[in-house]
């Protein structure tokens, strides 16, 4: 993953073009897109994209990076997952594989476009062309196990830490899915759970203490 800035490379009317879509992005990101401009390598955009419901990464919300060639928009901008996923067409480096990153490229699709593309992707994972033999694999033939794959990675790297405020806010809201069910505002729900079952307990004995003094 290039850490090298290419603005110096591109035209002003490229960079403007950039930074005019990047500007409408923040202040109209698409559903479950957060798009985080970096003020100083406007060739290095970031975004978060959510997991979407009824896929294995639902609850999880994904750290995705687009840099931008010297030949952009001509040349297509490389993209990669920050966030850890076992997804057929992301390989063990972030680096993601997408047609529209590729041979569908046209200079006219914008950055919006990418991210929508890798958002979708989530939901249609395309064995053909995996850089994850092994999610592509288990994709075609054990759905299941890789299902179960996805969601435990999600569970681990994806999933964000919330705070009590946080979850009185939004908990609500959290999809009912294995995902995002199994946690909690404090941690794995299971966790939680098991205080829970030990507080109950305690409560039980010093009910019965009570009545025997009474």
């Amino acid at each position: 993953m290039s850490g090298s800035s290419n603005v110096e490379n591109l035209s002003p009317q490229t960079i403007r073009q950039v930074a005019k879509e990047i500007s409408e992005l923040s202040s109209n990101p698409p559903e479950g897109i957060k798009v985080y401009p970096n003020e100083e390598d406007i060739t290095d955009i970031q975004a978060t994209i959510e997991g979407p419901g009824g896929t294995p990464y639902a609850g999880g919300l994904f750290r995705v990076k687009l840099v931008l060639g010297k030949g952009f928009p001509s040349v297509p901008p490389k993209g990669f997952f920050l966030t850890r996923i076992f997804h057929p067409n992301v390989a063990s480096n972030g680096e993601i594989c997408v047609n529209t990153l590729k041979k569908d490229w046209k200079p006219e699709l914008g950055i919006k476009h990418v991210l929508l593309t890798i958002k979708c992707l989530l939901i249609y994972p395309n064995p053909e062309s995996a850089l994850n033999e092994e999610a592509g694999k288990l994709l075609l033939e054990q759905y299941e196990d890789y299902s179960l794959r996805a969601k435990m990675m999600t569970e681990i790297h994806a999933v964000p830490p919330r705070t009590s405020k946080e979850c009185k806010n939004t908990m609500d809201d959290v999809p009912s899915t294995s995902a995002a069910s199994e946690y909690s505002c404090n941690g794995p729900m299971a966790k939680k759970h098991a205080g829970d079952k030990k507080a109950l307990e305690k409560k039980k004995k010093d009910k019965k203490r009570t009545l025997k003094r009474l």
